[in-house]
């Protein structure tokens, strides 16, 4: 191995040099030398231990390198360089640094082979990506990247104590296969899971990801969530646990894309259900299974972001975000490119035969039909209709087609086709998908175990076809039913949203409160204070009612005649001569 640096590494150096620059041909060059660069590093790589550094009594190994992070690797640093080619026209230095840095994060977290090196580079992620959010510089951003945040540092707090008692337990710092059932183990998948978006830890994705700017949420997408499917997929293969979490993602996330009315709301919650089928794979612990699951992050990556690159598109030229908004405009007309690529990400995350999701999804539910687990199978089928309906019939029909209702008056857009570094971008992605699609041994050969499966199987692309044709017929005979309507659907965010409201009345009242005890102490004090600086005044208007003027002792006010002295004394005296004499 050519040992020059560490992928991360060139990211995070790339992001401190960009602003050093002013021409803006040579930042867009930067943009895309230095994913370029990274992706020449890897291919340099090979299988090992790399960059171990002595930490106190622990080695910190910041490159293990083998099949499964080669694999993730390559996939995040492909989707580096297409994300950076779609946001060439974007102008803001911020924007392209956080997503570098960001990007170098997820390397580090990828490469990792000690649980120190693992949290230290989580952290980056979960801190840069949120600026990814707070760019868009609008109120809703603000607030939902503020939410971001919290939940995300709550998973790293997890996330850290679980190392804390790990180590304290076993002694060692290794990022490898975990025993699940402990306390540590299971703080850790705990945070591991609150970025996975594993309902009901998910609501932060679909809250926060369409508020992101329209460049931004294609390094969200796959980062974040693919990075958790990775030390899933290294740190708790065949957890039972896992394989019905991921169906009831696949489905749940179906579930509330069916009934979005936002484009971007809709396509995050389809990430949700994506992340499912991985999960599911993961937790089914075949080899065929963890092949699929860690393909279908792969095929993901790429089918999602041309999804989400055509939404950004929609919304750069036709400032409208929402179905209701879109119908009715006669888009295909204006966007016809955008409208093919889009569909050619809708066909391969669909799992349509000729496109990779076709591969990757197929291996996980055949895995499950291999360990006899009919349940899942139908429920990972269910999953992949809805997916279909939702965003290659759904979501085109009313966003290039659908007909508004008559009722509704449609103001005048202009709508073009988006700048062309988008559209190049999604061509790219697009034509990966097909190529991976028709060739797949591209794919196979970076899996992370020998691959035997073979997609192209007269039954599987009958059964597949038979599926999703059914599933267009149903569409189209119940089409005005499918038509989008303004409504609010309500998620497990609505907890924390409305418990936050309580927290802080709550913490308003306290705060009252305390205020008023505070006031009124203070005030009995000061009263205390008065006193104590005559006394005997004091005790005149409490007993004798006189109300006198406050004022400070006057030793010739009170004077009392020497008499009235030697006579207490001589009381006194009497009284301890008497103790003494007669006891």
């Amino acid at each position: 191995m050519i040992e020059v640096i560490h992928p991360a590494f060139i990211f995070i150096f790339g992001a401190l040099i960009f602003p050093l620059f002013r021409q803006r041909k040579v930042k867009q060059f930067l943009q895309l030398f230095i994913p370029a660069v990274a992706f020449i590093d890897l291919l340099y790589m090979t299988e090992g231990t790399y960059w171990i550094y002595r930490f106190m009594t622990y080695e910190l190994i910041l490159g293990r390198v083998d099949k499964l992070s080669m694999c993730f690797a390559y996939g995040f640093v492909i989707i580096t360089f297409l994300g950076m080619v779609y946001a060439l026209h974007v102008r803001e230095d911020v924007q392209h640094m956080v997503a570098l840095i960001y990007a170098g994060g997820t390397l580090g977290v990828t490469f990792a082979g000690d649980l120190f090196t693992l949290f230290a580079f989580w952290e980056v992620m979960a801190i840069f990506s949120v600026f990814l959010i707070w760019t868009r510089q609008s109120s809703k951003s603000l607030g939902a990247g503020f939410r971001y945040l919290m939940v995300h540092l709550f998973g790293g707090a997890s996330l850290l104590a679980g190392i804390a008692i790990h180590v304290s337990h076993t002694g060692s710092i290794l990022f490898t296969n975990m025993e699940f059932g402990t306390l540590g183990s299971n703080l850790i998948l705990l945070g591991f899971l609150i970025n996975a978006a594993t309902p009901p830890l998910h609501a932060w994705l679909s809250d926060a990801y369409p508020e992101a700017t329209v460049t931004g949420i294609v390094f969200l997408s796959a980062f974040t969530t693919k990075c958790a499917v990775y030390v899933l997929l290294r740190g708790f293969p065949g957890l039972e646990l896992l394989v019905w979490m991921g169906a009831i993602m696949a489905l749940y996330g179906i579930i509330y894309a069916i009934l979005e009315n936002d484009i971007r709301r809709l396509l995050a919650y389809h990430i949700i259900s994506q992340v499912g089928y991985m999960l599911c794979g993961i937790g089914l612990g075949t080899e065929l299974s963890m092949n699929g699951a860690t393909a279908h992050a792969l095929t993901n990556i790429l089918n999602k972001s041309i999804l989400l690159m055509a939404a950004g598109g929609i919304i750069e030229v036709t400032g409208r975000r929402k179905l209701t908004e879109l119908q009715g405009r006669n888009l295909y007309t204006k966007m016809a490119i955008c409208f093919f690529l889009y569909m050619t990400g809708a066909f391969s995350i669909s799992g349509v035969p000729l496109f990779n999701g076709f591969i990757s999804k197929l291996m996980v539910v055949y895995a499950a039909g291999e360990v006899h687990r009919p349940i899942i199978h139908l429920l990972l089928h269910l999953a992949s209709i809805g997916t279909f309906m939702c965003l290659a019939l759904k979501l085109p029909y009313n966003t290039w087609f659908g007909k508004a209702p008559k009722e509704t008056k449609l103001e005048e857009i202009e709508a073009k086709e988006p700048p062309f570094n988008m559209l190049l971008a999604m061509a790219m992605a697009a034509f990966l998908c097909i190529f991976t699609g028709i060739y797949p041994k591209v794919l196979y050969d970076i899996l992370p175990y020998p691959v035997t499966f073979k997609p192209y199987t007269l039954y599987s692309v009958a059964t597949t076809l038979q599926l999703l044709l059914f599933t267009a017929f149903a569409f189209f005979l119940f089409v005005d039913k499918m038509r989008s309507e303004l409504t609010i659907s309500i998620d497990t965010d609505w907890f924390y949203r409305k418990g936050a409201i309580v927290f802080i009345e709550l913490a308003l009242n306290f705060g009252n409160a305390r205020t008023a005890i505070q006031n009124k102490t203070t005030g009995i004090i000061e009263s205390v204070i008065r006193s104590s600086k005559n006394p005997i005044q004091t005790l005149e208007a409490l007993f004798l009612q006189r109300k006198t003027p406050s004022g400070p002792y006057d030793a010739n006010t009170y004077r009392q005649a020497i008499g009235v002295g030697v006579m207490f004394f001589l009381i006194l005296f009497a009284l301890l001569c008497f103790v003494f004499f007669v006891y």
